[in-house]
């Protein structure tokens, strides 16, 4: 309880979900409460750790409109990404003593020789230091009638009781971390509407002509692609079932949005970004047609999606080579499973959650990070939403303990 604005008595605070949003939200409620943190797995952050595999970009140096336009729904998160944007989790990383640099893309990450596992270890450790009691092995199986989470440790029953409860169960994606979505069934149990979850930041499906299949792994450097109105600069690989890379990932949401009409989904790819359409006719102009190819300077990989996706008859007459360089139409079939997805969309309906992340048919329940269905690319963007969700909600349970609201 609180007086007068200050703690007269420690209140219990229950965190169920060991990733960025539970470990943020439990290390900022220790301030003030008792808090304990359940995690399924033997340990804390697993699914962090995947995501750090090949470098831990845990955040990106954009702000304002620059960072905002890349959550959507629009606007939904801005109010928490002004209070704990990539500043503050900078600041934040530093008090752990983990330095982070800004790298030529923009993106953020610790600095050189800090590895993932060495991050986790200073966000575990300074739980410990401020008396955060970790819970491992003990996943959420339900609730009970009083509409209090049950967690079973080793085929034993428990029922966690505490002033406040906040859940950061994650999405659906990367199950082998433990990230199931098989929560949905309980929070449908208790009234509560969930989203299917589809994926998000994956690959996407094309149909490759055999002549393509010999550069399956190679990457498109130095690309721009457009979907939906949107476009993105950076690279992709050739799969084996079409295309993924940091290029693709921020445009699914525009590709699952024309898949989803019943339209011709496509994406739009200059081949040579830097180069205008009249640069490049001016370059072509009068020359034969192998010192045109030449003149180009694409690799063997870009030139043989640039042949598959070109009509022959256009190809072998060249007029349009120039416009075709700059906008190869490539038809997407469909999306990579969740399985192989780096993230989810959809968890739990936001009409179902107020302004302060609890839940509005039962207040005394918060939730953050993916588990609400909410959606962002790589590049810092999707970690840096999981840690401004679980932050809020923590500054809001806060919020509510020191004005003595009841739970219900």
């Amino acid at each position: 309880m609180l007086r007068n604005g200050t703690f007269t008595a420690v209140q219990r605070v229950t965190i169920i979900g060991g990733g960025p949003a539970g470990m943020i939200a439990a290390e900022r409620l220790s301030d003030h409460f008792e808090v304990h943190l359940y995690e399924q797995g033997r340990t804390l952050g697993r699914k962090f750790l995947v995501a750090g595999d090949g470098g831990l970009n845990i955040t990106t140096k954009a702000g304002g409109e620059a960072l905002r336009e890349w959550y959507a729904p629009a606007a939904w998160m801005d109010p928490m990404l002004d209070a704990f944007g990539p500043s503050e989790l900078r600041a934040w990383l530093q008090g752990l003593g983990i330095p982070t640099f800004i790298g030529s893309s923009g993106r953020v990450f610790p600095e050189r020789g800090i590895k993932p596992a060495q991050v986790l270890k200073a966000i575990t450790m300074r739980l410990q230091n401020k008396g955060v009691h970790i819970h491992p092995e003990h996943r959420f199986v339900g609730f009970d009638r009083a509409v209090r989470p049950l967690m079973d440790h080793n085929g034993t029953s428990l029922e966690v009781r505490s002033e406040h409860t906040l859940f950061a169960l994650g999405g659906a994606s990367w199950s082998r971390t433990g990230s199931t979505g098989e929560w949905r069934t309980h929070f449908e149990g208790i009234g509560v509407r969930t989203v299917p979850f589809r994926a998000s930041n994956c690959g996407v499906v094309v149909d490759l002509p055999e002549t393509i299949r010999p550069h399956i792994g190679k990457p498109l450097k130095n690309i721009a692609i457009t979907a939906g109105g949107r476009t993105v600069r950076g690279e992709a690989t050739i799969t084996e079932h079409g295309l993924e890379g940091n290029a693709i990932y921020p445009l699914i949401p525009e590709v699952r949005a024309q898949l989803d009409a019943n339209v011709i989904a496509e994406l739009i790819i200059d081949l040579k970004p830097d180069s205008s359409l009249g640069m490049l006719e001016q370059r072509l102009s009068g020359a034969a047609w192998k010192e045109r190819m030449a003149a180009l300077r694409m690799d063997r990989s870009t030139v043989a999606l640039f042949k598959a996706f070109t009509p022959v008859q256009r190809y072998l007459d060249g007029r349009s080579l120039a416009q075709d360089v700059k906008q190869l139409h490539v038809p997407v079939t469909g999306l990579r499973p969740i399985e192989e997805a780096i993230s989810t969309v959809g968890g739990i309906a936001l009409d179902e959650v107020d302004d302060d992340l609890s839940l509005k048919g039962h207040p005394h329940l918060f939730v953050a990070g993916e588990m609400l269905d909410w959606d962002a690319p790589t590049g810092g963007f999707l970690l840096q939403g999981a840690f401004t969700t679980g932050r809020w909600a923590a500054e809001a349970i806060a919020q509510r303990a020191k004005n003595g609201q009841p739970k219900r």
